[in-house]
C-alpha cells in the first residue's frame, strides 16, 4: 500500500509540476464551452439543446491533450524500466498513471461543469446527471486513454496518431454519457443511459490496465 501511495504521490506530483499539463485541460474545457455561445448565437433555448453533447465533447477533448505525455517521460529517461522491475506489475503500475491523471485532469473538470451548465442555460434537471455522468464517465476517458498513450509510448510526436486510436473508443461513453444528461433535462428517464455509462466504466477499469501493460511490455523488450 506504501508503495501504491509513493507512487500516486510521484504522479501527482510530476502532473502539477510546470508543463505538467494537469491546468491545461481545465483551461481547455473553458475556452472551448466559453466560445459556444458566439458560435451559435445567445439564443437560451439553442443553448439549452446542445449543452449536453457540448459539455461532453469538451470535456472528452480535454482529457486528450495530456495523454500523450502519461508514459513517454518516463520512457524516455528510463524511469520506466526501472518502474517495470519493481515488485508492483505494470498493471498496477498503468492503474495508477491512470487514476492520476483523471484525478488532475478529469477531477477539476467535473467541479467546473456545473458552472458551465449555467452559461448553456442546462435546464435545472440536468446538473445532477451533468455531475454523475462526467464523475462515472471520465475516469473510463482516463484509462481507455492509457491504451494508446501505451501504444504510442515509443513515437516521437505520436499525439495525434493517440487521438485517432482512442478517439473511437471514447464514442460509447459520449453518447450514453450525454444522453443521460440529455433526458435529464428533457424531463424523461436518465437512467438506462446512465448505467450503461456505468458499465462502460467498469469494463474499462476492468480491461484496459492489461491492454495498457502488454502494449508497454512490447516497447521495452
Amino acid at each position: 500500500m506504501s508503495a501504491t501511495l509513493a507512487l500516486l504521490s510521484r504522479e501527482l506530483r510530476l502532473a502539477l509540476r510546470s508543463g505538467g499539463g494537469a491546468g491545461l485541460g481545465l483551461a481547455f474545457f473553458l475556452i472551448v464551452v466559453m466560445l459556444i455561445p458566439f458560435g451559435v448565437g445567445p439564443v437560451p433555448e439553442t443553448l439549452a439543446k446542445i449543452a449536453p453533447g457540448t459539455l461532453w465533447i469538451a470535456a472528452l477533448l480535454a482529457t486528450l491533450l495530456s495523454l500523450d505525455r502519461l508514459f513517454q517521460a518516463d520512457f524516455e529517461d528510463g524511469t520506466l524500466d526501472i518502474l517495470a522491475l519493481s515488485p508492483m506489475p505494470l498493471e498496477g503500475l498503468v492503474a495508477i498513471k491512470a487514476l492520476a491523471h483523471w484525478l488532475t485532469t478529469g477531477l477539476p473538470l467535473l467541479i467546473a461543469a456545473p458552472v458551465l451548465g449555467m452559461t448553456l442555460f442546462l435546464p435545472d434537471t440536468g446538473y445532477f446527471w451533468l455531475v454523475a455522468s462526467l464523475a462515472l464517465g471520465t475516469p473510463a476517458l482516463s484509462f481507455l486513454g492509457a491504451i494508446g498513450a501505451a501504444l504510442t509510448v515509443g513515437i516521437r510526436r505520436g499525439g495525434l496518431l493517440l487521438s485517432l486510436l482512442v478517439l473511437p473508443l471514447y464514442i460509447p461513453t459520449l453518447i450514453f454519457g450525454s444522453s443521460a444528461v440529455s433526458a435529464a433535462a428533457n424531463g424523461t428517464d436518465p437512467l438506462p443511459a446512465f448505467l450503461l455509462t456505468t458499465g462502460i466504466t467498469l469494463l474499462t477499469l476492468a480491461l484496459t490496465p492489461f491492454a495498457a501493460a502488454a502494449a508497454l511490455r512490447m516497447h521495452m523488450r
